[in-house]
C-alpha cells in the first residue's frame, strides 16, 4: 500500500521511490519589486540606491511641527509592505526573513532633534531600507548629493510628498552643503506652493 501511495506522489517520469517535491516560489529581488510602493500616493521609493522610502506627511507645515513618523504613517507602510513579505518585529523594524531584509524606522527623538539626524542611529546593511518622513528624506539628499542634484531630487519629492522647508532651514549648519542649500530655500518654497495648489496634491489628506 505504501509503495502505491509513493508512486502516486511521484512526478511524471520519476523513478520508483522518488517523492514529489514542493515547487519553489520564485520572487524577483526585493529591489526589483519595491517600486510597486510608488503606486500608492502616500509612499514613494525616494532613493533606491540609499534605501530610503518616504511616507506622505501633510500639505502644509509650521516650522515648529513635530517631524516624526506617526502611527498611521507606520501602519500605511506596513500594510503595503506585507504583500512583499514583510512583518513587523518591533516598533522600529519590519523584516522579510526569507530574503534577509530589514526596514528600519527611526526612533522618536527629542522635540528639538534635527531632521538631519534621522538615520544616524540606523544600522543599515547593503540590502536594508529606512522609512523616513519627507522632511527627513530631503535632509538625506542635502547631505549626500551635490547641491544641484540634491535640489532636483527634492523637487521631485515635493511633487509627491511636500516637506517642511522652514524646519530644515532652522537646522542648517555652517558647512558648505548646508550653506549652498540655504540659497535655494526661497525658490523651493515657490515650487512647493505651486505643487500643493494643483492636483493631485491639492485633494490629498494626511493619514489619520
Amino acid at each position: 500500500m505504501f509503495a502505491k501511495l509513493t508512486a502516486l506522489m511521484a512526478p511524471a517520469g520519476a523513478r520508483p521511490g522518488e517523492v514529489a517535491q514542493k515547487p519553489s516560489v520564485f520572487h524577483a529581488p526585493f529591489r526589483d519589486r519595491v517600486g510597486v510602493l510608488d503606486r500608492d500616493p502616500y509612499l514613494c521609493v525616494a532613493d533606491i540606491d540609499r534605501g530610503i522610502i518616504s511616507v506622505f506627511d501633510d500639505l502644509k507645515y509650521d516650522r515648529a511641527d513635530l517631524d516624526a513618523l506617526s502611527g498611521p504613517m507606520r501602519s500605511r507602510a506596513l500594510t503595503k509592505l506585507t504583500p512583499l513579505g514583510f512583518r513587523q518585529v518591533s516598533g522600529h523594524r519590519f523584516e522579510n526573513a526569507d530574503e534577509d531584509i530589514k526596514i528600519h524606522l527611526p526612533k522618536f527623538r527629542a522635540l528639538g532633534a534635527s531632521p538631519f539626524d534621522a538615520m544616524h542611529e540606523l544600522e543599515l546593511r547593503a540590502q536594508d531600507f529606512a522609512i523616513l518622513t519627507p522632511t527627513q528624506t530631503a535632509c538625506q539628499f542635502i547631505d549626500a548629493y551635490p547641491i544641484e542634484d540634491a535640489v532636483e531630487r527634492i523637487k521631485e519629492l515635493m511633487s509627491k510628498h511636500p516637506i517642511n522647508l522652514l524646519r530644515i532651514f532652522d537646522f542648517l549648519e555652517r558647512k558648505p552643503a548646508h550653506e549652498a542649500f540655504r540659497e535655494t530655500v526661497g525658490h523651493l518654497k515657490f515650487v512647493q506652493r505651486t505643487a500643493v495648489e494643483a492636483e493631485p496634491l491639492r485633494s490629498r489628506r494626511a493619514l489619520r
